[in-house]
């Protein structure tokens, strides 16, 4: 069982369709696995094993009959609570939709289906996807599977939990402001966000329109960067119900020669210091592309420093009260999260939404135009790796005072800009955290994006197995 459950999804599929594991096998593995360590993470809030056994029986049925088959037949996932799942509650983490039962799936989850992928259940998030710590009052926190005393990151932080620890091989999540990327580099593992508008966003709760169709993305979690690629292809494409959809359908990344390309890295984005650790990850990783043979200098994009002001006036001051405002009358179904967010997040004026979207435009053609000579950037994913439950308030990183938010600038930045951008595991901190380094690329180039990483998993060892 323990190599089923620490399998990539590309070779779980292989597997199958050659016969030499079955449907029901990796299914009743996963099954088993989550029973084990799931009451110690909390990463699945709603299972579907019922109807994961009955969909791998009939998977491993068209395999015995020769039918064709998807990419992922019979391989099982997982999906965050925020995406809609026909007859499946979708709670958002948030009491207002404590028996939400959608009639029909999200885009995303409908083609994984259609790929032939088997949901094995939900996982949790903060209250309406709004935190880098996954609890929430319907069904408290889950907790790193590095160490249980440490978030897991959020939003997507149920689905970082669950792929690190063996419970599945790869899931979808999204992403308004590192919530793919954080739990990735909290957790272990290898996340991409997309460029908005690669993979649709229709189905996710809360809705994705106004600003946070500029700037969120729902993309892939894994284990192994091979996942990501395959994923990308899974659910990339055209979805008329998305304001920003593209009709790019994925390729194959591995058809791209990443050692011909130039880089730029920073670890100190003129706004947030990191840690030790964290800086010499990066700088471990530059190096790393360096001796493959990748042109690699050291700096950062010009104006990068405004990007978190920018995210916070654009995205946070301005799309944050329409989610508040869907407690109107509800008001004691409120988290201590919607509360919090209540008594700090002002509505912005028509002025100063207009001057921060400008602001974004602007630092955005300039990001985009240095890019066109470096089309990869190389930088820190968060100031520091997982911190632990029941924190507070800010933190201190190497002697200075750190803003609760401004600790996720890194990330921040790249969804201000919609740029693409993945993570994967490249060294560890004195505690023995996983940490993360992030891969930046121009708009709609995520497999050149997948290319690099690929590299630097190779490089560097990629994910490893946390003790739980």
């Amino acid at each position: 069982m323990s190599e089923l459950i620490f399998d990539s999804a590309t070779r779980l599929a292989a597997m199958i369709r050659a016969k030499s594991a079955s449907p029901v096998e990796v299914v009743d593995a996963h099954i088993k696995r989550i029973e084990e360590v799931n009451p110690k993470l909390n990463a699945f809030v709603t299972t579907t094993f019922e109807s994961a056994r009955e969909e791998a029986r009939s998977a491993e049925e068209k395999i015995t009959r020769g039918e064709s088959v998807g990419p992922l037949h019979g391989v099982p996932v997982s999906v965050k609570d925020t995406f809609e799942t026909a007859g499946v509650r979708t709670v958002a983490g948030s009491r207002l939709l404590e028996n939400n039962i959608p009639e029909r799936d999200a885009p995303v989850v409908a083609r994984l289906k259609q790929a032939g992928a088997i949901v094995l259940g939900k996982t949790n998030v903060p209250e309406f996807a709004m935190d880098y710590r996954s609890e929430n009052p319907v069904f408290g926190r889950t907790s790193n599977p590095w160490d249980l005393g440490r978030v897991p990151g959020g939003s997507s932080g149920g689905e970082g939990a669950a792929i690190a620890s063996g419970c599945s091989p790869a899931g979808v999540g999204s992403d308004l402001g590192g919530s793919i990327r954080v739990p990735s580099h909290f957790c272990g593992i290898v996340g991409l966000k997309p460029t908005p508008g690669r993979i649709p966003v229709t189905g996710h709760i809360p809705v994705c329109v106004g600003p946070f169709a500029l700037a969120n993305s729902n993309g892939p979690l894994a284990r192994r960067v091979e996942d990501l690629g395959l994923m990308l292809k899974v659910l990339a494409g055209f979805h008329p119900a998305d304001p920003q959809s593209a009709p790019l359908p994925g390729c194959d990344f591995r058809e791209i020669d990443a050692r011909k390309l130039r880089v730029m890295w920073y670890t100190n984005d003129g706004f947030t210091p990191v840690t030790a650790a964290t800086r010499e990850t990066v700088e471990r990783a530059a190096k790393a592309l360096a001796d493959r043979g990748l042109e690699v200098e050291q700096r950062r994009p010009a104006g990068i420093e405004r990007a978190f002001e920018l995210w916070f006036a654009f995205l946070g001051q301005a799309g944050v009260p329409g989610i508040v405002k869907m407690y109107e009358g509800s008001e004691e179904l409120m988290g201590p999260l919607m509360q919090a967010l209540k008594a700090i997040i002002q509505p912005v004026t028509t002025e100063q939404f207009l001057g921060a979207w400008i602001g974004r435009d602007m630092l955005r053609a300039s990001v985009v135009t240095e890019m066109m000579d470096y089309p990869i950037i190389l930088a820190p994913v968060t100031a520091m790796p997982a911190f632990e439950h029941d924190h507070h308030g800010g933190f201190t990183i190497e002697g200075q005072e750190v803003d609760y938010l401004a600790a996720f600038s890194y990330s921040m930045t790249y969804n201000l800009l919609g740029l693409p951008a993945a993570v994967v595991p490249c060294g560890r901190s004195p505690e023995g955290l996983p940490i993360g380094v992030q891969i930046v690329g121009r708009p709609f180039e995520e497999e050149t994006v997948l290319a690099v990483a690929a590299l630097l998993e190779e490089s560097l060892g990629g994910y490893q197995r946390p003790p739980i």
